[in-house]
């Protein structure tokens, strides 16, 4: 399913004019399920792997994760907070894809157009891996 959600990404991006080569990913959620901090099973995983398949730059965030342990468990560096950008902060975004991976409550309660915002202004993309959203207010779902 990792492998499928990222060329599902890569195909909007490219589709909406998005250089890949010069694009930042960002995932939300790492953990296995949303409003929870475990690790175990999560796919999440196979999506940002797929992702770096592609050369892609990714970043990902989660709330809910303890950071020593993703590093140590799944090499993963989570960042520490969410990215400045967006409409809270009145500055630019600088992804060219959000993906949505856990529907964390503090994602849903972001919204879609905060979350958007997070991603370069007319040359980004979102996508709901979980649905969790509306279908208008994202490029693309499962």
């Amino acid at each position: 399913m990792g492998a499928h959600v990222a060329e599902r990404v890569v195909k909007l991006m490219l589709q909406q004019g998005i250089d890949l080569s010069h694009s930042r990913i960002l995932v939300l959620g790492l953990s296995f399920k949303e409003n929870c901090s475990d690790l175990r099973n999560t796919r999440v995983i196979d999506i940002i792997g797929a992702l770096e398949d592609y050369t892609l730059s990714v970043d990902c965030y989660d709330p809910w994760v303890d950071r020593t342990e993703a590093k140590q468990e799944l090499g993963i560096d989570c960042l520490p907070e969410l990215p400045a950008g967006g409409i809270n902060t009145g500055t630019t975004g600088t992804y060219g894809a959000i993906i949505l991976a856990v529907a964390h409550r503090e994602f849903i309660e972001l919204g879609a157009a905060a979350i958007r915002a997070l991603g370069v202004p007319g040359a980004s993309i979102l996508y709901d891996v979980k649905s969790a959203l509306a279908a208008t207010d994202v490029d693309g779902r499962l």
